[in-house]
């Protein structure tokens, strides 16, 4: 399993050297093993799979522990944050006791008691142009659960550079989105096709705007839920769809998207 130099964490280093599923993994996945769909040959997928994680906020924090419990074998997380009294409303990888605390890290913690199987790594620095890329290269697939337009483009240009899946999700107010990226798939659109990064629109925050908890936790599921049908090829995914999510309503819809011809990040690919 490729190191990861860029990344450290204060939680126990847990690598798995065998492919091969132990009696007592077996009866951790069972569940999953029992599906069709996934049998004991996805769960070996799922259990030497590499994820990267960008955000530990209320996104990431359900996707992190789903990825966690279905055994992912390295879960990477690169978040600079602390833990403030407004995140617990929604980010429920925390309590109040984490107060104060680095987000990357006490989630770290938190999935390494969950799932003492899996390597994690954990990274409090901000998410920059190198770091990312370095994810990127090293992983099989990225979850952006970030939350700002900055970060999400350059998570889009580096996962195009690297042909890395990527899982981009977003929650605010009611609303939710969820859509999957495949440079591998030379048809798959990016993120940049979908949202222009010379737009002028201002760019809108929970903290100015608000959100409603149980959304964060449904979107950051999906994410999870797209990332294991990446990993075990079950199912159809959300590439060159996006699913939006009105939380008021309990209305999905799911829309077309399609590759722009001339976006400047992938139209050359």
């Amino acid at each position: 399993m490729m190191a990861a130099p860029l990344l450290t964490t204060s939680t126990p280093l847990i690598l798995m050297p065998d492919p091969d599923l132990s009696n007592e993994q077996l009866a951790r996945y069972s569940r999953h093993i029992l599906l069709p769909e996934i049998d004991i040959e996805g769960q070996q997928r799922i259990s030497q799979s590499r994820i990267a994680i960008i955000g530990a906020g209320g996104l990431g924090s359900p996707a992190a522990l789903y990825l966690a419990a279905s055994g992912v074998g390295q879960l990477s997380i690169i978040d600079h944050d602390e833990v403030d009294l407004g995140n617990l409303q929604r980010q429920i990888a925390y309590t109040t006791n984490n107060l104060g605390e680095k987000k990357s890290i006490t989630l770290a913690k938190t999935l390494h008691q969950l799932n003492p199987d899996i390597s994690l790594r954990a990274s409090d620095s901000y998410a920059t142009q190198t770091t990312i890329s370095s994810l990127a290269k090293e992983h099989d697939l990225i979850i952006d659960a970030s939350d700002n337009f900055e970060t999400r483009f350059a998570i889009n240009e580096a996962c195009q550079h690297n042909q890395t899946p990527l899982i981009s999700g977003a929650a605010i107010r009611f609303e939710g989105q969820v859509c999957v990226f495949d440079p591998s798939t030379p048809e798959s659109a990016c993120y940049h096709c979908i949202y222009n990064k010379e737009s002028e629109e201002p760019q809108e925050s929970c903290s100015d705007r608000g959100v409603f908890s149980p959304l964060t936790g449904i979107i950051g599921s999906i994410q999870a839920a797209e990332a294991l049908k990446l990993i075990t090829g079950a199912g159809t995914t959300l590439i060159n769809k996006l699913l939006s999510v009105d939380a008021l309503t309990m209305r999905f819809r799911l829309t077309k998207v399609a590759k722009d011809p001339k976006c400047p990040i992938c139209s050359g690919r």
